[in-house]
């Protein structure tokens, strides 16, 4: 791979070209995170940070070979996520809101001991459809941004490999295959659409003809199972 060889620097010219080639990944990083982003960014500033992330790219990694994609898909979804960060996509007060609702969720799935349904969550918090979907999406949004720092290894980085060696960081690999392994059919083809075909939740929600609320509950879920294996 480029990015552990030693860097031949390009040209002002050849970034340009390469900037031009790669700018679809760009776009659709750019899609797939606009539901987290909108309520703070706009469109184009969102463009201009995940292309800094893209020209990065191509600096640490050197030109672009067949494994380039994957590598700067990475490095790009980082630079977005972290500038969400920054500019805290989701106010107090609707972290606060959040945090109440998945509390009171929790009580109303004791009470009944099964999971409720979208009506019995709605009936109980007294929630209007579009809180219960404001809901969805932050609380879904939250828990994919946790997801992507796990699968990209961050998480993993630095709460469990420092001073590990090669064979740890092998065996907790093969431990996250494992643990998407366990997902079924339908969660493992949503990983893949939202990973590797880069959709948007609205565009798997129509692959997949379920509700977008219904696709956030979904996203939270693999979440969580991917998550117990750590």
């Amino acid at each position: 791979m480029s990015v552990f060889n030693e860097i031949t620097p390009m040209s002002p010219l050849e970034e340009s070209r390469y900037l031009q080639q790669w700018l679809p990944l760009v776009k659709r990083v750019v899609r797939q995170l606009s539901a987290q982003a909108d309520s703070v960014m706009d469109r184009d500033d969102l463009e201009q940070i995940a292309l800094m992330g893209l020209l990065e790219s191509l600096r640490r990694y050197g030109h672009p070979d067949e494994q380039f994609a994957s590598y700067a898909m990475q490095r790009v979804r980082g630079a977005v996520l972290d500038q969400l960060r920054v500019h805290d996509w989701r106010p107090r007060r609707l972290r606060q809101k959040t945090h109440k609702i998945s509390d009171g969720v929790r009580e109303l799935t004791r009470q009944l001991g099964r999971e409720p349904s979208d009506d019995e969550i709605q009936r109980h918090l007294q929630l209007s459809p579009e809180e219960f979907q404001e809901y969805l999406m932050l609380d879904s949004a939250s828990a994919m941004e946790s997801l992507d720092e796990l699968l990209a290894g961050d998480s993993l980085q630095g709460a469990n490999l420092a001073g590990r060696e090669l064979e740890d960081e092998v065996a907790i690999q093969r431990t996250l295959r494992t643990a998407l392994a366990s997902l079924d059919e339908r969660e493992q083809l949503i990983l893949t659409l939202y990973y590797q075909q880069e959709m948007s939740l609205k565009e798997i929600a129509l692959v997949l003809d379920l509700t977008e609320a219904r696709v956030c509950q979904l996203n939270k879920k693999i979440s969580e199972k991917i998550k117990t294996f750590f």
